[in-house]
Protein backbone atom coordinates (compact mmCIF):
# COMPACT_ATOMS: atom_id res chain seq x y z
CA UNK A 1 0.00 0.00 0.00
CA UNK A 2 2.75 2.80 0.96
CA UNK A 3 6.43 1.33 1.56
CA UNK A 4 9.00 3.00 2.96
CA UNK A 5 13.12 2.90 2.00
CA UNK A 6 15.26 5.25 4.53
CA UNK A 7 18.68 5.80 3.34
CA UNK A 8 21.43 8.34 3.49
CA UNK A 9 19.50 10.98 5.75
CA UNK A 10 16.18 10.59 3.05
CA UNK A 11 13.21 8.42 3.72
CA UNK A 12 11.43 7.36 0.48
CA UNK A 13 7.45 6.54 0.53
CA UNK A 14 6.36 4.91 -2.38
CA UNK A 15 2.58 4.70 -2.91
CA UNK A 16 1.61 1.74 -3.96
CA UNK A 17 -2.10 0.71 -3.70
CA UNK A 18 -3.08 -0.22 -7.47
CA UNK A 19 -4.44 1.14 -9.54
CA UNK A 20 -4.60 4.62 -8.92
CA UNK A 21 -3.83 5.25 -5.01
CA UNK A 22 -7.50 5.94 -4.01
CA UNK A 23 -7.37 6.81 -0.50
CA UNK A 24 -9.07 4.94 1.77
CA UNK A 25 -9.15 4.12 5.75
CA UNK A 26 -5.97 1.97 5.46
CA UNK A 27 -4.16 3.84 3.38
CA UNK A 28 -4.38 7.09 5.38
CA UNK A 29 -3.48 5.32 8.58
CA UNK A 30 -0.32 3.73 6.37
CA UNK A 31 0.73 7.24 5.32
CA UNK A 32 0.35 8.46 9.22
CA UNK A 33 2.46 5.66 10.01
CA UNK A 34 4.89 6.16 7.76
CA UNK A 35 5.55 9.89 8.78
CA UNK A 36 6.22 8.87 11.66
CA UNK A 37 8.27 6.50 11.81
CA UNK A 38 10.46 8.78 8.90
CA UNK A 39 10.34 11.57 11.81
CA UNK A 40 11.60 8.85 14.54
CA UNK A 41 14.64 7.33 11.87
CA UNK A 42 17.78 8.95 13.22
CA UNK A 43 19.51 11.54 10.90
CA UNK A 44 16.58 11.41 8.49
CA UNK A 45 15.51 14.94 7.18
CA UNK A 46 13.77 14.69 4.10
CA UNK A 47 10.89 13.08 3.30
CA UNK A 48 10.43 11.73 -0.56
CA UNK A 49 6.86 11.15 -1.52
CA UNK A 50 6.54 9.14 -4.97
CA UNK A 51 3.78 6.52 -6.24
CA UNK A 52 4.83 3.55 -8.20
CA UNK A 53 1.35 3.38 -10.38
CA UNK A 54 0.91 4.94 -13.57
CA UNK A 55 -1.54 7.91 -11.27
CA UNK A 56 0.40 9.73 -8.27
CA UNK A 57 -2.67 10.19 -6.16
CA UNK A 58 -6.36 9.93 -7.87
CA UNK A 59 -7.97 11.27 -4.63
CA UNK A 60 -10.29 9.72 -2.15
CA UNK A 61 -11.50 6.59 -2.98
CA UNK A 62 -14.94 7.32 -5.04
CA UNK A 63 -16.46 4.01 -4.48
CA UNK A 64 -16.01 4.03 -0.96
CA UNK A 65 -17.74 7.63 -1.04
CA UNK A 66 -20.82 6.53 -2.82
CA UNK A 67 -21.52 3.75 -0.85
CA UNK A 68 -21.88 6.04 1.80
CA UNK A 69 -24.06 8.45 0.58
CA UNK A 70 -27.39 6.83 1.06
CA UNK A 71 -27.37 6.49 4.34
CA UNK A 72 -27.30 9.74 7.01
CA UNK A 73 -25.21 7.43 9.54
CA UNK A 74 -22.98 6.55 6.65
CA UNK A 75 -22.30 10.26 5.44
CA UNK A 76 -21.11 11.06 9.19
CA UNK A 77 -18.53 8.24 8.79
CA UNK A 78 -17.45 9.66 5.49
CA UNK A 79 -17.32 13.30 6.72
CA UNK A 80 -15.46 12.00 9.84
CA UNK A 81 -12.62 10.17 7.51
CA UNK A 82 -12.07 13.38 5.43
CA UNK A 83 -11.34 15.06 8.26
CA UNK A 84 -9.20 12.51 8.88
CA UNK A 85 -7.38 13.08 5.57
CA UNK A 86 -6.84 16.95 7.12
CA UNK A 87 -5.15 15.79 10.06
CA UNK A 88 -2.73 13.23 8.41
CA UNK A 89 -2.42 16.22 5.84
CA UNK A 90 -1.54 18.83 8.72
CA UNK A 91 0.86 16.42 10.65
CA UNK A 92 2.68 15.89 7.04
CA UNK A 93 2.60 19.92 6.65
CA UNK A 94 4.06 20.34 10.16
CA UNK A 95 6.38 17.87 10.39
CA UNK A 96 10.16 18.61 11.06
CA UNK A 97 10.84 16.91 7.80
CA UNK A 98 11.32 18.40 4.80
CA UNK A 99 8.71 16.92 2.35
CA UNK A 100 9.09 15.99 -1.46
CA UNK A 101 6.31 15.48 -4.00
CA UNK A 102 7.51 13.62 -6.55
CA UNK A 103 4.44 13.80 -9.41
CA UNK A 104 5.06 11.84 -12.17
CA UNK A 105 1.28 10.57 -13.09
CA UNK A 106 -1.79 12.33 -12.83
CA UNK A 107 -2.45 13.87 -9.46
CA UNK A 108 -5.85 14.91 -8.50
CA UNK A 109 -8.65 15.98 -5.68
CA UNK A 110 -7.42 14.45 -2.78
CA UNK A 111 -4.41 13.55 -4.60
CA UNK A 112 -3.16 17.12 -5.39
CA UNK A 113 -3.64 18.24 -1.81
CA UNK A 114 -1.47 15.71 -0.52
CA UNK A 115 1.20 17.79 -2.88
CA UNK A 116 -0.01 20.82 -1.90
CA UNK A 117 0.89 19.69 2.20
CA UNK A 118 4.44 18.85 0.81
CA UNK A 119 7.61 21.50 1.17
CA UNK A 120 8.16 21.17 -2.39
CA UNK A 121 6.32 19.80 -5.68
CA UNK A 122 8.32 18.40 -8.55
CA UNK A 123 5.75 17.80 -11.34
CA UNK A 124 6.19 15.83 -14.72
CA UNK A 125 6.03 17.57 -17.94
CA UNK A 126 3.00 15.09 -18.79
CA UNK A 127 1.64 14.24 -15.42
CA UNK A 128 -2.12 16.17 -14.78
CA UNK A 129 -2.86 17.64 -12.14
CA UNK A 130 -5.34 19.44 -10.32
CA UNK A 131 -8.82 19.68 -7.86
CA UNK A 132 -11.79 18.93 -10.08
CA UNK A 133 -14.00 18.14 -7.22
CA UNK A 134 -16.46 20.93 -8.56
CA UNK A 135 -17.31 18.54 -11.65
CA UNK A 136 -18.38 16.24 -8.77
CA UNK A 137 -20.51 18.74 -6.71
CA UNK A 138 -18.12 18.79 -3.92
CA UNK A 139 -14.91 20.85 -2.67
CA UNK A 140 -11.39 19.91 -2.16
CA UNK A 141 -12.45 19.06 1.50
CA UNK A 142 -8.65 17.93 2.76
CA UNK A 143 -7.39 21.25 2.57
CA UNK A 144 -7.17 22.03 -1.25
CA UNK A 145 -8.99 25.57 -0.57
CA UNK A 146 -6.15 26.99 1.66
CA UNK A 147 -3.21 25.63 0.63
CA UNK A 148 -3.87 26.23 -2.86
CA UNK A 149 -4.92 29.88 -1.91
CA UNK A 150 -1.75 30.30 0.29
CA UNK A 151 -0.21 28.75 -2.49
CA UNK A 152 -0.94 29.89 -5.51
CA UNK A 153 -2.40 33.24 -4.87
CA UNK A 154 -6.52 34.22 -4.62
CA UNK A 155 -7.11 34.96 -8.08
CA UNK A 156 -4.92 31.79 -9.50
CA UNK A 157 -6.87 29.59 -6.87
CA UNK A 158 -10.42 30.66 -7.63
CA UNK A 159 -9.50 29.89 -11.42
CA UNK A 160 -8.09 26.52 -10.73
CA UNK A 161 -10.71 25.24 -8.08
CA UNK A 162 -13.82 27.25 -9.35
CA UNK A 163 -13.50 26.10 -13.01
CA UNK A 164 -12.06 22.54 -12.32
CA UNK A 165 -9.23 23.64 -14.87
CA UNK A 166 -6.36 20.65 -15.40
CA UNK A 167 -2.85 21.80 -15.58
CA UNK A 168 -0.39 20.02 -16.89
CA UNK A 169 3.57 20.16 -14.56
CA UNK A 170 4.72 22.76 -17.50
CA UNK A 171 1.65 24.92 -16.74
CA UNK A 172 2.25 24.19 -13.07
CA UNK A 173 5.26 25.71 -12.42
CA UNK A 174 4.07 28.96 -14.41
CA UNK A 175 0.93 29.47 -11.84
CA UNK A 176 3.64 28.51 -9.23
CA UNK A 177 1.90 25.14 -8.47
CA UNK A 178 4.93 23.35 -8.58
CA UNK A 179 8.51 24.29 -8.02
CA UNK A 180 10.12 22.48 -11.21
CA UNK A 181 8.45 20.47 -13.76
CA UNK A 182 10.89 17.89 -15.71
CA UNK A 183 10.87 15.45 -18.13
CA UNK A 184 8.73 11.91 -16.40
CA UNK A 185 11.99 10.25 -17.65
CA UNK A 186 14.00 12.33 -15.54
CA UNK A 187 11.53 12.79 -12.82
CA UNK A 188 12.80 10.28 -10.31
CA UNK A 189 16.85 11.00 -10.31
CA UNK A 190 15.58 14.68 -10.22
CA UNK A 191 13.63 13.98 -6.98
CA UNK A 192 16.80 12.29 -5.78
CA UNK A 193 19.60 14.35 -6.46
CA UNK A 194 17.50 17.81 -4.70
CA UNK A 195 16.41 15.35 -1.49
CA UNK A 196 20.34 14.55 -1.87
CA UNK A 197 20.81 18.21 -1.65
CA UNK A 198 18.88 19.14 1.29
CA UNK A 199 19.35 16.27 3.03
CA UNK A 200 23.21 17.77 3.37
CA UNK A 201 22.30 20.56 5.44
CA UNK A 202 21.76 20.82 9.30
CA UNK A 203 18.90 18.65 10.21
CA UNK A 204 18.29 20.99 13.25
CA UNK A 205 18.20 24.11 11.27
CA UNK A 206 15.75 22.69 8.53
CA UNK A 207 13.18 22.23 10.74
CA UNK A 208 13.55 25.27 12.79
CA UNK A 209 13.57 27.32 9.25
CA UNK A 210 10.07 25.47 8.50
CA UNK A 211 8.95 26.42 11.76
CA UNK A 212 9.58 29.65 11.52
CA UNK A 213 8.07 29.92 7.69
CA UNK A 214 5.40 28.02 8.94
CA UNK A 215 4.97 30.48 11.72
CA UNK A 216 4.98 33.60 9.22
CA UNK A 217 2.23 31.58 6.69
CA UNK A 218 0.14 30.29 9.89
CA UNK A 219 -0.29 32.64 12.58
CA UNK A 220 1.50 35.57 11.45
CA UNK A 221 3.32 37.44 14.88
CA UNK A 222 4.26 34.33 17.19
CA UNK A 223 6.55 33.69 13.60
CA UNK A 224 9.33 35.87 14.86
CA UNK A 225 8.71 34.34 18.23
CA UNK A 226 9.79 30.95 17.19
CA UNK A 227 12.90 32.57 14.87
CA UNK A 228 14.12 33.45 18.40
CA UNK A 229 13.53 30.29 19.73
CA UNK A 230 15.31 28.28 17.21
CA UNK A 231 18.05 30.98 16.72
CA UNK A 232 18.76 29.93 20.55
CA UNK A 233 18.58 26.55 20.22
CA UNK A 234 21.15 26.24 17.40
CA UNK A 235 23.14 28.15 18.73
CA UNK A 236 23.76 25.50 21.30
CA UNK A 237 23.83 22.67 18.26
CA UNK A 238 26.91 21.41 18.09
CA UNK A 239 26.74 20.62 14.48
CA UNK A 240 25.79 24.27 14.06
CA UNK A 241 28.57 24.95 15.87
CA UNK A 242 30.85 23.03 13.55
CA UNK A 243 29.36 24.18 10.54
CA UNK A 244 30.42 27.66 11.59
CA UNK A 245 33.79 27.05 12.53
CA UNK A 246 34.22 24.90 9.57
CA UNK A 247 33.11 28.17 7.06
CA UNK A 248 35.05 30.47 9.03
CA UNK A 249 38.50 28.37 8.55
CA UNK A 250 37.21 28.73 4.69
Amino acid sequence: MITLEIKDGIAIATLSRAPVNAINEEWLDRLSQIIGEAEAAPGVSVLLIRSDQRTFCAGADLKLMASRFPSAEERKKMIAFVRRIQEVYERLERSRLVSIAEVAGAAMGGGMELALACDFRIIANEAKVGLPEVRLGLLPGAGGTQRMTRICGEAMSKRLILTAEVLDGAAAERVGLAHWSVPRAEISSFAEEFAAKVARLSPAALGFSKTCIDGAIFSGQDGYERELTGTESLFANPDTQARVRKFLEG
